[in-house]
Order: C-alpha cells, then structure tokens, then sequence
C-alpha cells in the first residue's frame, strides 16, 4: 500500500468509528428509558375539590385582616368611573338642575351664554350639594363597613341602594310609579319598598322632567311678557323691520339682573328636593 493510499484510508476509518459512538449512544439513550419505564408506578389519590390541604387554585379578594385588597378596591372604583355619568344623569337630582338651567339661558335669548360647560358644572356642583346627605349616608352604611372587612360585596349593593331609594321614592310621583308599573305587567307593590328598581329608576327621571319643565314655564312667561310688550311698540311705531329681541334682549338681561335671578332659581331648585341638602 503506497502513501497516499494510506492517507486516504485514515479519515474513512476515522468517520467509520464515529458513526459507530454515535450508534451505541442511541441505542443507550433508547434502552436505558424503556427499562425504566417497565417498572411500575403507583398512581397519585385524587385531590378533594372541598379540602383546603388538597394544594388547589384558591383567589383570595380579601387581604389577611379581612378588610378588601387594594387590587379589589381599584378595580371598584375604577368600575364605579366608569359609570359614574349613568349614575348621576338616573339617580340624582342632575338631568332637572341641567334641563333648568338650560331654559333659562333660551328664555333669556342667549342660546350660547352662560356655555355648556359652565351649566354642567354649575348643575354638577348643586348636585353634589343636595346630594351630600345621601352621599354621606352611603358612605357611612356601605362603604366603610366593607373596607373594614364588616361585609360582602352583595351587602354593600343593598345597603348603598337604600339611601339612594329613599331619595327617589321621596322626590317621585306615585302616577309615574303607577305608569311605570303598568306598563311592565308587573302587579301593584304593597308599599314602597317592594318598588323594585328597575321601575323606580326611569319613574325617577320621568317626575324630574316633569317638574324641571313646569319650572321653565314660569321662567319663560315674564320674559314673554317682555317680548310682546316690545313687538308691540315696535310695530305701533311702525318699526317692524327691527328684530324685537334686539330691544327685548337687554331688557330681559336687566330684568333678571334686578330680581336677582340666579339666586331665586337656585333657591327655587334646591328646596325643591326632600331628603337631600
């Protein structure tokens, strides 16, 4: 065998000998596993769903002194945000204050002035204050008992819609409880508190549209006054090409300046609530 024969031949036997390790490592690799598994093994007892030792998935919503988890007490009050303007247009005294007050800017000519803004904020700010008894009560029934730790969430639902309730029923006319009854097929409740509510609610807003309207009917009726009294002169002048509500305008302003207006409809709106502020 010459040299270079011999050269070529060593890596041949070189790559045979590999493929032959790698071979009985997998056949090792292959029967060492089997013979393993060939052993029996004792199956695990079932767990029992009902015992606490039993290592299952618990969620604990309460921390260890009782009391609500920071995480739960978030997750409510960003909930609560997020309904907070359903809440205050159906259950509070806001829809009436805002709807008066919106009457009374186009009673005076202004559709514009005060804005928006400022009426809701305006209507925001009354409500609050009429409400504060509520609130309070809400606070003080609900919900610090439940950041104590004194009760469940289903509780705090019942003990916060009993002050809310009796603030509706107070400020809500039976004929609209009557309707709202009727119309849902549903029989006549016994008294007050076996009003369930889904009929309170919309009864509510329907007795507040209801007096925030009679409210602007009696604002609109002096302004009015004020309109055909100038549409009269004017047109006896002979001047019925002037637009009268550019003479009536600053007239109403100065009308309302002078019975101090704002005051009296304030006043007007928040002795209208019975069990409020």
């Amino acid at each position: 065998m010459t040299a270079a024969s011999r050269r070529t031949a060593l890596p041949r036997l070189a790559v045979i000998a590999l493929l032959v390790v790698v071979v009985v490592a997998v056949l090792l690799v292959l029967v060492l596993p089997t013979g393993a598994h060939a052993q029996p093994v004792d199956p695990t007892p079932p767990v029992d769903p009902a015992d606490p030792d039993g290592g299952g998935l618990t969620v604990e919503i309460n921390g260890p002194n009782g009391s609500p988890s920071s995480a739960i007490v978030t997750l409510i009050g960003i909930t609560l945000l997020s309904v907070a303007p359903a809440l205050l247009l159906m259950m509070t005294s806001f829809t009436k204050i805002f709807v008066v007050l919106a009457m009374t800017r186009n009673a005076l000519g202004l559709p514009s002035i005060p804005p928006n803004q400022v009426l809701a904020g305006l209507a925001l700010f009354l409500s609050l204050f009429i409400m504060a008894p509520v609130v309070g009560d809400i606070n003080t029934l609900a919900v610090q008992p439940y950041l104590d730790g004194q009760m469940t969430v289903t509780q705090v639902v019942d003990a916060a819609s009993a002050p809310l309730r009796v603030f509706m029923l107070a400020n809500t006319r039976e004929e609209d409880l009557a309707l709202l009854t009727r119309v849902s097929g549903a029989e006549n409740p016994d008294n007050p508190d076996d009003v369930p509510m889904l009929t309170l609610i919309p009864s509510f807003m329907i007795s507040e549209l209801r007096a925030a309207f009679i409210i602007g009917f009696v604002i609109f009726v002096p302004f009015l006054v004020i309109d055909l009294v100038v549409s009269s002169a004017l047109m006896s002048m002979g001047m019925m090409m002037l637009p009268p509500i550019m003479i009536s305008q600053p007239f109403k302003i100065l009308l309302f300046v002078l019975v101090d207006g704002w005051g009296l409809l304030i006043t007007s709106l928040v002795s209208s609530y019975e069990g409020g502020g």
